[in-house]
């Protein structure tokens, strides 16, 4: 029996369960897929992720993708050999089909903004800089007394370098990423392609940085499923990772995956 939690009072949650539906299923992978860890390098997949998702994808016609914050290359590191449809970088780069279709330009400002941040991570320990290239994140999960302080630069910082970027706040993580790029856009874009196109969405994910993809979801007359607790615009929950994985490998031992999967509980 699945371990489903309902959504908070104020959601409406849609009745997935009266029938199977050819569905689209989108994954974030931090909190999601895998457990958070400390230290961005650090999260541990579970070696049977990987296999599960490519008979998930072959079941699905191919309408599988992890939607994320990770770059696509780090996501490919994690899930090695296996290779699928991304949205990196909260949307600003996007492959599908092994193709980067679509990848956001590198702001000018960004630059100088990571530079800004490397010295505040020199002088305060337990503060993480992540250079992703196309975005710049700060972490503090290993220092929350410095939270106010980080947060507050980062607002300084996305203030100076100008309307090319926009804050996108996480859990203990604050970045900045292109103004154009979003999650709900990545998913939007890709259901507009083969073979998402004509499919119902599914959109799982844990953190205010997913709730973009829930609402554009919802608004596609998906499903939008959080994991864990918080506010959200999501439909559905689930407890946590573990959950989600044992959802997904035992629709991958049956061959199958309908929406009707993550309405069991």
């Amino acid at each position: 029996m699945m371990d489903l939690i309902e959504p908070e009072s104020g959601n409406q949650s849609r009745d997935f369960a009266t029938a199977e539906q050819e569905i689209a299923l989108f994954l974030d992978f931090d909190g999601t897929l895998v457990e958070l860890a400390p230290l961005p390098d650090e999260v541990k997949v579970d070696r049977r992720v990987g296999p599960a998702l490519e008979k998930l994808r072959s079941a699905l016609g191919g309408a599988l993708a992890l939607v994320s914050g990770r770059p696509i290359s780090v996501l490919d590191d994690f899930l090695t050999p296996h290779r699928f449809d991304v949205a990196g970088l909260h949307g600003a780069q996007v492959r599908l089909a092994g193709e980067v279709r679509t990848e956001s330009k590198v702001p000018e400002t960004l630059r100088e903004a990571t530079r800004e941040l490397v010295r505040f991570a020199n002088s305060h320990v337990g503060i993480i800089v992540e250079d992703k290239r196309i975005s710049v994140a700060l972490h503090w999960r290993l220092a929350p007394q410095l939270e106010e302080d980080a947060l507050a630069l980062m607002h300084k910082v996305a203030a100076k370098t100008g309307p090319s970027v926009r804050l996108q706040e996480g859990k203990s993580v604050a970045e900045l990423v292109p103004a154009e790029a979003s999650k709900g856009g990545a998913i939007a874009w890709l259901m507009r392609e083969p073979p998402y196109l004509g499919r119902t969405p599914v959109f799982i994910g844990d953190d205010i940085t997913d709730e973009a993809g829930f609402e554009m979801v919802n608004a596609l007359g998906g499903l939008s499923i959080r994991i864990g607790e918080g506010q959200t615009c999501a439909t559905r929950r689930l407890a946590s990772p573990t959950v989600l994985r044992t959802i997904l490998l035992e629709a991958a031992e049956s061959g199958s995956l309908s929406s009707h999967a993550f309405s069991q509980g």
